[in-house]
Order: C-alpha cells, then structure tokens, then sequence
C-alpha cells in the first residue's frame, strides 16, 4: 500500500481546505436518523479549525440522479454538524458557481462551509475535469476523509487532486491502516466471515484471501452455491450465477492453510415474511419447497468456535436475512461471537454493520469501517481511485 500524506504533514494555518467527506447519511425528512459517518469526520474537521484552516465540505447524498432534488440536500446534515461541532456551519446554495465562490472567498480561519450535494451535477459522476477544476477554484489544499467514497473516481474524491495538493484526514489513515493490517500482517489464526445474497459480489474477497485466511466462514444466500456444487439439494434457496464460480473457489482452496466452512444446518420457510412458519434443518435434508432464510444453531455453535479460536477477524454480510424475523437469529449471534472475541476484530459492510449498532455490539469491536464497498473492493485487493489520488510521502 502507498505511504500517503495525512493533514499532518502539511501547513494549514490560514488556507482554505476542501474537505471530501462521506455525509451521505440516512434522513427521515429533515432528521438525520443516524449521525455515525458525520462524528467519524469530526476528528479531521476539529484538528483543521484548531490549526487555523477555513474548512470548506463537501459530499454527496443519495442518488439524485445529477439533478437537484431537495430531498436530497444536505441541509440537515448541516443543521447536525453544527450540534455537533458547537460552531456555526454555513450551507452553501449550490457546490459551485459565483454565489459559492463568494461565501468561499469570504471563509475566515476556524469558520465552516458545507456545499451542497455533489450529486446534483452528473459531471460529479462522470469525473468532469471543469467540475473537478471549479470545485478545487475555492480552496487551496484539498484532504480526502471519505472512505466510504474511495472506490469511486469521481470529481470530487479524485478529480480535485488534479488540482490542489492531496492528502487523507484521520478517517481515511485509520480505515487504510486498519483494513491494510488484515492483508498484510493478520495474526493467527485469521477468521474471515461471509455472507449476504450473492457469491459474486464476495468472489474478489474470497480469492484473495485464500491462502491468507486460516477459515472462510460463508453464511448467507450465498452459502447456497457452496453446498449445491457439493451435490446437495437446496429446495427454493437462492443460488446466485454460475456454479463453476463457487467450484473454482473450493478448488483453489485445495493445498492451502485456508479451510472453507459452510453451513451444517439452516432455517427454513416456505416464503420470505416476516414470523413466517419454520424449521430448522440439516443442509442434506432441505425441503424442496422451502428456501433457507438464516443459518441453523448447529451452524452457530460451529461458527462461534472458530470464532472464539480467531486472533484476527474480518466480518462483511450477515448470515440471513437479518432484516426479517426470526431470520435474524443467526446474524445477531454471530455479532455476539465476535463482539465477546479476543481478537483484533474488522467489521466492513452496511448490514454487517447495522446488525451490530441494532445489537448495541459496535463498541467492542476494534474497527468498524465506514464503507461497504469500498472495504470489499481493498480487501480484494484493488486500487482504491480515491486512494491513488493522494500524494505520497
């Protein structure tokens, strides 16, 4: 991984910093339900006050598709910085243009300026250079704290640094680190657990951690590919693409210290609702009528061990669908597990991390990151755009 600049290394008394965070919160109307990503920016965001910066941020919000739609705007989001700060954040109209270019001109040290949503733009998107050179003409030095957006190359987390100096905030040098940690130096033995709907979306992972990873624990929709490749029935369970997929993976496994375990039992229905009618049983007797919705106990005792054994843990996806129950049972038994572990425990992925903030679990582990996507696609070990565009030390 590239040595990267941090806000550290640079002089910021009395410039004007354009900061790239990941405000991209959910909203009930004019609530921000849940403030995490905004207090994960607050470190960055203190220490450039404190340091005499006039902080200029920007994010996007949803998908607005390139158009401005009000109920994508980043108002509230302002209005909760600013409890959260205990300072005054001024919003800007719009992210660019003559009106923002005067507030931004008129920023003094230890003041802040939220933009409006990025997304507004499709330039955003499409990585504009004149975008990218019109959000960078407010600011002289640019910091990216958004991890959650690194996997993108957009205008905002990749083009700017075209334009200014480019370094990362602390939220994006403690993502890198931590994430960094589990590729480079895990301490043994490694548990890695899987789950969620599709192996595809988990293959990258799954490959680049065979070899790595003492056990690949998979859970979820796509534990179902595992076990039909392995001849065995699976009823209406969902199963995801080509089974050579799920073969080559097994295969490549084969010879190496990484040991797949897939589940021994799981819950079955006959439909996905919620308090539905159903059973547990052994992966070699699912019913051909009935799809499995969650893992078993067996399976949880089973997971729970290896878990209990792990020095290292990396968890992405939950092991049913958790959002219904009682097909939750095996998720929020696995948070336990790894919650209760010793281990240096990583937890990447929105479900994986509701199920913990759902449980209250989220304080005992040692790093939960911010972006879903963006921890899959390092942990597969892909060049993060967002990532690339810092200096180097």
């Amino acid at each position: 991984m590239k040595d990267f600049k941090t806000v550290r290394d640079i002089d910021i008394k009395g410039k004007k910093v354009l900061v790239r965070v990941d405000f991209n919160v959910p909203l009930n109307g004019e609530t921000v339900t849940d403030d995490t990503r905004i207090r994960a920016a607050l470190p960055t965001i203190n220490y450039l006050l404190e340091n005499g910066a006039a902080v200029i941020l920007m994010s996007h919000l949803g998908r607005p598709k390139g158009k401005k739609d009000p109920k994508y705007s980043l108002r509230p989001v302002a209005l909760r910085l600013h409890e959260l700060l205990g300072k005054p954040v001024e919003m800007a109209p719009d992210c660019i243009g003559e009106e923002v270019q005067k507030m931004a001109a008129a920023l003094q040290p230890g003041q802040v300026l939220l933009l409006e949503n990025v997304r507004f733009y499709p330039q955003e998107t499409d990585n504009d250079p004149q975008f990218a050179k019109d959000l960078a003409s407010l600011a002289e030095i640019y910091v990216n704290d958004a991890f959650g957006a690194a996997h993108r190359a957009h205008a905002s987390t990749t083009g700017v640094a075209q334009y200014l100096p480019a370094v990362a905030g602390f939220l994006m040098e403690k993502e890198l680190r931590e994430l960094g940690q589990l590729l480079d130096n895990p301490q043994s033995p490694f548990v890695v657990l899987l789950g969620g709907a599709k192996v595809s979306d988990k293959i990258g992972v799954m490959q680049n951690l065979i070899g790595k990873a003492d056990y690949l624990l998979v859970g979820g929709g796509m534990a179902f590919p595992f076990l039909k490749v392995q001849g065995l029935e699976i009823g209406k369970s969902l199963c995801d693409g080509d089974l050579s997929v799920p073969q080559g993976i097994l295969e490549k496994a084969k010879g190496t210290k990484t040991q797949i375990v897939l589940p021994v039992d799981v819950v079955v229905a006959e439909e996905l609702v919620e308090d539905a009618p159903h059973q547990v049983v052994d992966v070699e007797a699912i019913p051909a009528d009935k799809m499995g919705l969650d893992i078993g106990p067996k399976t949880v005792e089973k997971f729970g061990q290896i878990i209990a054994s792990a020095k290292t843990i990396f968890w992405n996806g939950p092991m049913g669908v958790f959002e219904k129950k009682p097909f939750d049972q095996g998720t929020r038994a696995v948070a336990q597990a790894v919650a209760d572990s010793q281990a240096r425990s990583v937890v990447g992925g929105g479900d994986s991390v509701a199920a913990l903030t759902q449980a209250g679990l989220a304080a005992k582990i040692t790093h939960v990151s911010t972006g879903g996507g963006a921890s899959l696609e390092f942990i597969e070990g892909r060049q993060l755009p967002g990532v690339e565009a810092l200096a180097s030390k």
